[in-house]
């Protein structure tokens, strides 16, 4: 399971923006990552979304990663920011564009 937790870390190190969701920012595969997939395109944020439906060892590998239950998960800088519902929510509430913009990354319209 190390080499999946290795390859984890470093998609989330190496990439300013990355999303582990269920299929691809093309062709999301579950509503609800299309829903973060919809809010980071919206913003203009460049991002790299992760297929977990690739790898069932990836797919419980990020959950255990994040000790977070569910898929999608995004990462910011390394860090982990939610899931759907939260950054809906971050979203609604102008907070993921600040905190986005906070952290260095380009985004669409911000100040």
């Amino acid at each position: 399971m190390t080499a999946i937790n290795d390859f984890i870390d470093n998609e989330v190190k190496t990439n300013d923006v990355v999303v582990f969701m269920k299929g691809t920012p093309q062709f999301p595969q579950c509503g609800f990552s299309g829903q973060v997939v919809q809010i980071l395109d919206y913003l203009g944020v460049p991002y790299k979304g992760v297929n977990v439906l690739a790898d069932d060892d990836l797919r419980q590998g990020i959950k255990d990663y994040s000790n977070w239950p569910t898929i999608p998960q995004l990462y910011v800088k390394g860090e982990f920011v939610g899931g759907c519902d939260i950054i809906r929510e971050m979203f609604q509430a102008n907070e993921l564009q600040q905190h986005l913009s906070e952290k260095g990354v380009p985004v669409k319209g911000a100040a």
